[in-house]
């Protein structure tokens, strides 16, 4: 019987990115390929700009079978703690100096395969370093044929059992370079595959593989041979790695974000949310809210919220399609619809659920999804869950998004971005990516979370701000930032939003939003549109934050409320955000996983309330934080 051996090598800017290997029949090629394609496309460390997808034809008489490796597991409470088990496994095998090798797995520079170290004479054998030892030819007996996501255990097993057979090998030390899986595995015909957990901090993109060989019991030439040619089918993989208890592996995990600075806690506020709030018994300037506009402790908002709780309870009672919909809920969407400038609108629970809802009600299995790498977490997820295929381009280069469109073979989908970017507060080329989305046929959308009341000279938001020469077919917003409420809402075309009404599950199965939070908004709305006065001092607080900072040698430019003060280290940002809350100046320090690791940063949001003063007294005690921390 003919089987096929396909090899997936993928990379980004010459950096290996992802690989895979898989033994499969004929049957099964063609969507095997189409899987593996997939997976190089969307990868944790980025988007290949190289794929090499290899097809041979592998006779069954040329397959040797071998049992998969006992699997055992050991969690321990820090990455030290994992390679203390490494080296006392290392010394079991008679490996004389386990801290040399130890050492090359956690600092080697990235290579393409395995350093092949030989203990007999404590030299490397690959001829060459760049490229290392290539395991290949190699599969589960059993092959799934999904390649389309990694599997870590099961590859690493397939791989490592691989390794343990070949002649003269001594064990296998690994760490993968996916900064999402923090788990490697030391693996020998001794002691079978042990998993170890942690071997690195999440975030992390450094990997590493070494062959631990002994040259006096084999010649290196034949185990190279066997590495890279022999073709090997696994038996006996287990479907899964075996269970662990979940309390030991949480609590682990937690210890791991906190020796890595990355653990977050609740700040409870004793204090409605403005410019100033109480929070630990003391005073503090809020340089933190969304609440752009001040809207959520205006009285006449609050006296809003509160008539519309008496006169029409306190929860709505039902989904709108049941019971849920009120008077208000209409008003509202009519209001907004109005504000925005589109035929209609619809309410979402929260913006969060906006998006899950239009993005899985407007794309599927069927569609391609073209989403800016800096959309925010609630964009990412809508993409994710819809099925469809997502295409990410670099940051608001509409370049890169035109060669994408031209390199995409689609025949529906969407264009989804920011307006405003929640971490960089810089602004959407909306006038180019609505162009190219009328051009390739798709749908736009924009969330303009941070947008509404911020940008456009009376805050009406994108559009206003490209003075209308443009608008994306759908545009999401929240009623909990500028408008001091709560909850979310879609503005489109009549059919937009009457699909989304019966389409979108976040709405259909949700209970409505409660009377008060839509009242508030109601009020809210009117006041902005009465008072566009609110925006243009918000806009002139955010100049004039500006130039204070870049005074104090701080880089600062925005045109929006969002104005990031990028340190770098995460412990930086961590301290230098406690020395302003030690000066009662609440500025929080943004980490990985929302922002990249390495790049923390403070991350100050403005109110149209607060003051010049106390603007000033801010940034010169940031400026005064941050090179501190330099010194």
């Amino acid at each position: 019987m003919t089987m096929y051996s396909i090899k997936m090598r993928a990379s980004k800017q010459d950096r290996h990115i992802s690989g895979a290997e898989k033994i499969i029949s004929a049957a099964a090629v063609t969507e095997t390929v189409t899987q593996l394609a997939d997976r190089a496309l969307h990868h944790a460390l980025g988007q290949a700009d190289f794929v090499n997808l290899k097809i041979e034809a592998v006779d069954d008489g040329e397959l040797r079978h071998l049992q998969a490796l006992p699997v055992r597991s050991s969690f321990a409470a820090s990455v030290e703690d994992s390679f203390t088990v490494m080296r006392s496994l290392l010394l079991q095998l008679q490996v004389e100096d386990p801290d040399t090798l130890i050492e090359l797995l956690r600092h080697a520079k990235p290579m393409r395969g395995a350093v092949l170290y030989d203990v007999a004479t404590n030299k490397r054998l690959e001829l060459d370093q760049e490229r290392g030892i290539r395991v290949t030819y190699m599969d589960a007996s059993q092959s799934s044929s999904d390649g389309s996501c990694k599997d870590h255990f099961r590859e690493a097993l397939v791989l490592a059992t691989k390794v343990a057979n070949t002649p003269g090998m001594l064990a296998e030390i690994c760490i993968s370079d996916d900064p999402d899986y923090v788990t490697g595995y030391f693996a020998s015909k001794q002691h079978g595959y042990v998993r170890l957990s942690p071997l690195k901090n999440a975030g992390s993109s450094h990997g590493g593989r070494i062959f631990i060989f002994d040259s006096s019991k084999a010649d290196p030439q034949a185990a190279i041979y066997f590495l890279e040619k022999q073709k090997v089918l696994v038996d006996g993989i287990p479907a899964a790695a075996e269970p662990q208890n979940m309390r030991v592996e949480i609590a682990r995990q937690l210890q791991q974000l906190r020796q890595a600075k990355l653990h977050r806690s609740l700040r409870t506020m004793d204090s409605q949310q403005s410019s100033h709030v109480t929070t630990g018994g003391k005073n503090m300037l809020l340089l933190a809210s969304n609440s752009y506009l001040d809207l959520a402790a205006a009285p006449q908002v609050k006296e809003a919220a509160a008539k519309a709780a008496l006169t029409w309870g306190a929860g709505s009672g039902g989904s709108r399609l049941t019971t849920g919909t009120l008077r208000l809920h209409e008003q509202l969407e009519s209001a907004l619809a109005r504000f925005k400038h589109t035929e209609a609108a619809l309410l979402f629970n929260t913006g969060y659920m906006a998006n899950l809802g239009a993005i899985t009600a407007f794309a599927g299995k069927d569609s391609v999804i073209f989403s800016d790498e800096y959309n925010h977490a609630s964009i990412i997820d809508g993409c994710r869950l819809s099925g469809a295929k997502i295409v990410v381009y670099k940051h608001n280069d509409m370049s890169d998004l035109a060669k994408k469109l031209r390199q995409t073979t689609f025949h529906k989908g969407l264009i989804v971005s920011d307006a405003v970017f929640s971490m960089d507060g810089d602004i959407a080329d909306l006038p180019q990516l609505t162009a190219l989305g009328k051009r390739y046929g798709l749908l736009t959308m924009i969330d303009e979370a941070h947008a509404t009341g911020v940008i456009g000279a009376t805050g009406k938001g994108i559009a206003e701000y490209y003075n209308y020469s443009c608008q994306a077919d759908i545009t999401m917003g929240t009623l909990s930032k500028a408008l001091g409420s709560e909850g979310g809402f879609i503005c489109a075309d009549k059919i937009f939003i009457d699909y989304l009404a019966n389409k979108a599950r976040s709405f259909v199965f949700s209970t409505a939003q409660c009377p008060a939070a839509i009242g508030a908004a109601l009020e809210s709305l009117k006041v902005l549109e009465a008072q566009p006065e609110m925006v243009r001092h918000l806009q002139h607080n955010i100049r004039f934050f500006c130039r204070c900072l870049q005074q104090e040698g701080i880089e600062a430019h925005s045109e929006t409320a969002i104005i990031p003060i990028v340190i770098g280290d995460e412990s930086a940002a961590l301290n230098i955000a406690q020395e302003l809350y030690d000066q009662d100046i609440l500025i929080p320090a943004i980490r990985y996983p929302t922002v990249a690791k390495g790049a923390a940063r403070l991350r100050a949001a403005l109110m149209s309330t607060h003051t010049e003063a106390e603007l000033s007294r801010a940034a010169a005690a940031i400026g005064a934080a941050v090179a501190k921390s330099r010194k």
